[in-house]
């Protein structure tokens, strides 16, 4: 089967080298999937992107009117491709999966940095300011750490955190049975008695901006909060508000609501109009990262062999695990 690969990176493609191993004629762009270039598509059964390209209901029906029966991300997330499109027009969707180790290692170092005031501490030393006022932290052991979502990833983060002798909280819905290292509690009193709050669930329209101007109200005075899944969860606005009033004493980002266009590229020589972003950048306890809390080689790796083991699964007809249902 012929298919297209579209935001192609140079760490993947040593991956991508093994598209015939499963049977696949693979076609590499760097570019993303856009109405202008999606001529490059023909002759294509399959697709695979990343996080960026076009995949709305007009792209999607297009792509199968040129022959794409199956799509694949390479990324966990699927909140960016229009599933009832998807079903609609016929094409059959897969996302990725990877271990959860390197998105929970990056969420408790956020943790440690906000603490500790790393963001401080580094501006200073680059300018040969080595003073310690105002940078007195606090120790993880003696705080209860809120984990929202214990999928795969809250786990890990809660595994994680059993070394520093927190008290942990989790809240997830959908998760009766108790989570080793955690107490399952209610959303408020997650917000009510935790000194640092994270988020691990994806993005719906049912959560998005869960962390708003009332759920913070309710959260403790200071509380840090940290943002390592989808940047749609939390109101940026009030995230702006809460930390002009110190409400929020620090937030740690890998993820935000404006990223789309930024994310990933090189703005240096541009004008940007993403006046959220470099507003929340200035704050001294602000650490803003560019959503890179997965980037291993052991994630990217496992990222585009998802892709192709999931288009080969389709187009053989076989059970595919990685396959999103609508």
């Amino acid at each position: 089967m012929k298919i297209a690969a579209f935001e192609v990176q140079e760490y993947e493609l040593k991956d991508f080298k093994r598209a015939a191993e499963y049977g696949l004629d693979a076609q590499l762009h760097g570019e993303l999937l856009t109405k202008e270039n999606i001529g490059l598509v023909k002759g294509c059964t399959g697709v695979t992107t990343l996080g960026f390209s076009d995949l709305s209901a007009p792209m999607l029906k297009e792509l199968a009117a040129l022959g794409i029966k199956f799509l694949a991300t390479r990324t966990i997330g699927f909140n960016h491709i229009d599933l009832e499109a998807a079903k609609k027009y016929g094409i059959r969707v897969s996302n990725a999966y990877y271990e959860p180790y390197n998105v929970a290692d990056f969420t408790v170092m956020l943790m440690l940095m906000l603490l500790r005031k790393a963001k401080i501490s580094v501006c200073r030393a680059l300018v040969n300011d080595f003073s310690l006022d105002g940078m007195c932290g606090r120790e993880m052991r003696n705080l209860t750490v809120g984990i929202i979502g214990a999928g795969k990833i809250g786990r890990s983060v809660i595994g994680n955190l059993q070394g520093f002798g927190c008290r942990v909280l989790a809240y997830d819905p959908y998760i009766k049975e108790p989570v080793d290292g955690a107490e399952l509690t209610t959303l408020d009193t997650l917000y009510k008695e935790s000194d640092i709050i994270s988020l691990h669930v994806p993005l719906t329209p049912q959560n998005h901006h869960m962390i708003d101007g009332k759920a913070i109200q309710k959260m403790k005075d200071g509380v840090l909060l940290i943002n390592t899944a989808r940047g749609g969860l939390v109101d940026t606005e009030a995230l702006i508000d809460a930390l002009e009033s110190e409400k929020i004493g620090g937030a740690g980002l890998d993820t935000i609501e404006q990223e789309d266009g930024v994310a990933h590229i090189d703005l240096r020589a541009r004008i940007v109009g993403k006046r959220d972003i470099f507003y929340l950048k200035q704050f001294p306890n602000v650490i803003f990262t560019s959503h890179y809390a997965f980037f291993t080689e052991e994630a990217t790796s496992a990222m585009v062999e998802c892709a192709l083991k999931s288009l080969a699964a389709f187009d053989e007809g076989k059970p595919n695990p990685f396959e999103v249902n609508v």
